[in-house]
């Protein structure tokens, strides 16, 4: 078979370990890795690593809804830059609840995506008789919330064993999103009294108690159930290991990493305020504590990194008061650059990055192997990486419509050079350089 396309020279990265290798790409998926002939249309990367193109499973473009902080396009053309081949999307301001509604989606945004991309859909009380039907028309997963966030209800136990009882029955996916809503609720009503505004609220309102106890009563309700469930943006090692435990008692159920919670701490945001405004809120208080969550990601108890963008431009994080500004921040841009970091300065190894940037996230929700991996036969979708460079996180260089980072003023070692998607080179520079080539992805139960 002729390749399309050889890359020359990288050192491939996988789970397992790396070696110096050729990758040949044929009909969009990888035809062979190793000693390989030269071709017509090469690659020179000598002196640089070949990655997996990250698989984001957790992210909010907002499209269709307020495109002034996000949109497909724009939010697309970041995650590429930053390494992201794979996305799950799913938005609160307009988001998918029926089978209708992932149609209708799916249309329109059909040419509006530079990566390949599945659709979530969230769960409302009322839908929960329907819910195996939308999973049935392909989304990749359910989101489910237990305190009201972003404008979605929260659930109540009752109603979080109703959804999982059903989706168990029809082998649906769950995003749970934990923190408990009666003490969010009791803690908001006394700040509220109080008259503050500061942005001490953060972390007084979005407690870890909260999160813990309703992380406790998720993974209960989830091994009762039988549902696959994976807790979102697990912030604090306590929640990680009552996620292990049910896990070691038989449990479906995995904790999902973002770096916030590994590169911001509680300092930061009582400095900064509404531009550290996100829920749970980063809880680190020192450096013990900021070791103990790296020795969680090193041990295998998080299952997979994803950055949970939710984007705000700087006007937006600055308008009205700690209460009214928007949950979230830009990650897209910066996730993967931010782990590829982290390996190469000795936080945790680069073969566990990709396993839990590519590998674990495309295996817990149906996609590999056709994502996730750089095996023969799965879709060429890699990052190339230059090791030696490094580079400082800025405000002008962020892609995303957020226009700025947490992480700016940041000097990162191993910079990324281009990212491919289906062999098809779509930045250099972490700029797009082709058209909007992304594609459907549907989720494994669909029968549409």
């Amino acid at each position: 078979m002729t390749a399309d396309l050889v890359v020359k020279g990288g050192t491939v990265v996988t789970s397992e370990g790396r070696r110096r290798a050729d990758l040949s790409v044929s009909a969009g998926r990888v035809a062979a890795v190793g000693d390989l002939d030269s071709s017509d249309n090469e690659v020179d990367a000598s002196g640089l690593l070949v990655l997996p193109g990250m698989v984001d499973t957790h992210v909010h473009l907002m499209d269709p809804g307020p495109t002034d902080r996000e949109d497909f396009p724009t939010g697309t053309a970041a995650a590429a830059g930053g390494g992201i081949t794979t996305i799950i999307e799913h938005t609160h301001s307009n988001p998918v609840r029926s089978r209708q509604d992932l149609v209708e989606k799916k249309s329109y945004l059909r040419g509006h995506s530079h990566v390949d991309y599945g659709l979530a859909a969230h769960i409302w009380p009322e839908d929960v008789s329907h819910l195996a039907d939308t999973w049935d028309a392909g989304v990749a997963f359910f989101k489910m919330f237990t305190c009201t966030t972003h404008g979605v209800p929260g659930l109540d136990p009752a109603m979080v064993k109703k959804a999982l009882d059903t989706l168990a029955g029809c082998g649906a996916k769950v995003l749970a999103h934990c923190e408990d809503e009666s003490l969010t609720g009791e803690a908001e009503k006394i700040l509220r009294q109080q008259g503050r505004t500061d942005p001490g609220v953060i972390p007084e309102w979005r407690t870890r108690e909260a999160e813990l106890v309703a992380v406790a009563s998720t993974a209960i309700l989830t091994g009762a159930s039988g549902a696959s469930v994976t807790l979102a943006h697990v912030s604090h090692p306590d929640a990680v290991d009552l996620v292990a435990g049910a896990r070691a008692r038989g449990a479906d159920i995995a904790a999902e990493a973002c770096p916030q919670y590994l590169a911001l701490d509680e300092e930061e945001v009582l400095e900064h305020g509404a531009l550290r405004k996100f829920t749970p809120p980063a809880r680190i208080r020192d450096d013990e504590d900021r070791s103990a969550m790296w020795n969680v990601v090193a041990r295998g108890d998080y299952s997979h990194f994803s950055t949970d963008h939710a984007p705000s431009t700087l006007a937006q994080k600055n308008e009205g008061d700690i209460w009214s500004v928007p949950f979230g921040l830009p990650g897209v841009d910066t996730t993967l650059p931010f782990l590829i970091d982290a390996a190469l300065t000795g936080h945790v190894s680069l073969e566990h990055v990709v396993k839990m940037t590519s590998m674990n996230p495309a295996s817990r929700y149906g996609l590999a192997p056709r994502k996730g991996s750089l095996v023969v036969g799965s879709d060429a979708d890699f990052v190339l990486v230059d090791p030696d460079a490094q580079w400082q996180v800025s405000d002008a260089d962020i892609v995303s419509k957020a226009g700025w980072s947490p992480y700016s003023g940041r000097t990162l070692r191993g910079r990324i050079v281009a990212t491919y998607l289906r062999g098809r080179q779509i930045t250099e520079n972490r700029r797009v350089v082709n058209d909007r080539i992304g594609e459907f992805l549907p989720g494994v139960g669909s029968h549409a």
